[in-house]
């Protein structure tokens, strides 16, 4: 697990426990975004339909990684 420390909407910090596959992919994805972890959680905390962000963050890159091999 890897615990990262976020701030959210520039103004709410707070710390995440991630599998390194998942901080991974997040990372990924962020990049494939132009946009910053801190700005991508925000949304995916924005959107969220789960209590816990850290799953709200799983689901999120499983639907992404889902939706890329569908194009496909």
């Amino acid at each position: 697990m890897k615990k990262i420390s976020v701030l959210i909407a520039g103004r709410h910090a707070t710390s995440l426990s991630l599998e390194e596959e998942f901080y991974n992919a997040l990372i990924a994805i962020a990049r494939t975004k132009n946009t910053t972890i801190n700005q991508l959680v925000t949304e995916i905390d924005k959107e969220r339909t789960v209590p816990n962000l850290s799953s709200a963050i799983r689901i999120y890159i499983l639907k992404t990684l889902q939706e890329k091999l569908n194009q496909a």
